[in-house]
């Protein structure tokens, strides 16, 4: 028997989100009250036209669209701000009855009034540990070097990776404007990321071609690509992709917003799918992209006509994705697949 997809029964539906930025899932309510007590200024005070200008609705590439984050960092450069930010991007996520979710960003973007790197860290770490103590989420940190730095802020942020390997830190990314800033200048960094036996994942195939995922993959070793949204031009590579089963951190709206795809119904995310690709199903920002999991689901069914089965598949494949311990993993996965089986007979 088919199940009719609802947008209730996808909220229900337990789910993962691997690629969310911490700089980019800010609370307008939030945002305006650290700007207040920082003595930031903002586009607006009222919380319903922050909300409409944060969302991108008119940027012509990803630099364009990368622009807002100068606004959200205005309020994140000290402690209590960052473990709140955290804090209340696990408290929504959970809401929505998502049971795992890696947090990505730069530290070095928030260490620009005092604190250090990993003060930039802890910080974050704590408001994590108390949502998961609260809502039963389970999260991981991802610390992610910026393509259009020096290669040596990489380094940097990738010997914090390793510091904090053991303390919630699961994985190392290369984020950023992408086209004419390949992911082999930073490879020193993965490098020194994958000789302390720690996964990464790389930004890739969003702003520029195929080549920028060859080199995530074959200089530095990427354990998932994020987007990948340009991996159908170069069939070989795709086919090794496949064949080595890495994970596609997919995110429909915001590469919508980048021109990344002229619109939903051209999203390779069917293509993937269809020719049987690992891919998970991400928000990327849910301010700027003004939209949770359960949205992305949505859009996946609306627009590329997931089934309720598919979409199940799609959950189970981030659970399966996960920079977990492979046990604690299995256990998870399992769990998931129980709750989905159980979730599907009451539909």
């Amino acid at each position: 028997m088919s199940v009719t997809v609802t947008r209730e029964l996808l909220e229900r539906l337990p789910k993962t989100d691997l690629h969310v930025h911490l700089d980019g899932c800010l609370r307008p309510e939030t945002l305006i009250e650290l700007a207040r007590e920082r003595s930031r200024e903002l586009p607006s005070w009222d919380p319903d036209e922050l909300r409409d200008f944060m969302h991108v609705q008119d940027a012509t590439d990803l630099v364009d669209y990368l622009d807002r984050f100068d606004i959200t960092l205005r309020v994140m450069q000290d402690a209590g701000a960052l473990e709140r930010i955290a804090y209340e991007l696990a408290e929504d996520a959970a809401r929505e009855n998502v049971r795992y979710m890696e947090v990505r960003y730069s530290p070095i973007l928030n260490a620009r009034e005092g604190l250090t790197l990993p003060q930039t860290v802890e910080a974050p770490l704590r408001g994590l540990q108390r949502a998961e103590q609260e809502f039963g989420i389970r999260t991981g940190i991802i610390i992610c070097g910026i393509r259009n730095m020096n290669p040596l802020t990489s380094l940097d942020l990738a010997d914090l990776t390793v510091e904090f390997r053991e303390r919630g830190v699961v994985a190392f990314d290369l984020a950023g404007a992408e086209y004419n800033y390949p992911p082999k200048k930073h490879r020193d960094a993965f490098y020194r990321v994958i000789n302390a036996n720690i996964a990464a994942t790389i930004h890739a195939g969003e702003a520029y071609g195929p080549e920028s995922i060859h080199q995530a993959l074959h200089y530095c070793n990427a354990n998932r690509i994020g987007h990948g949204t340009r991996l159908w031009e170069d069939p070989t590579l795709m086919a090794y992709v496949n064949d080595f089963r890495i994970p596609l951190e997919i995110c429909l709206t915001s590469n919508v917003q980048t021109r990344a795809v002229a619109s939903f119904e051209a999203h390779p995310l069917r293509l993937y799918y269809d020719e049987g690709l690992v891919v998970t199903i991400n928000t990327d920002n849910r301010l700027m992209s003004a939209t949770t999991v359960t949205d992305e689901y949505w859009r996946a069914h609306q627009h590329l006509a997931f089934t309720w089965d598919e979409l199940c598949a799609c959950a189970l494949m981030g659970f399966e994705s996960a920079f977990l311990p492979f046990r604690e993993k299995q256990e998870l996965v399992e769990q998931m697949r129980l709750e989905i089986e159980a979730l599907t007979d009451s539909a």
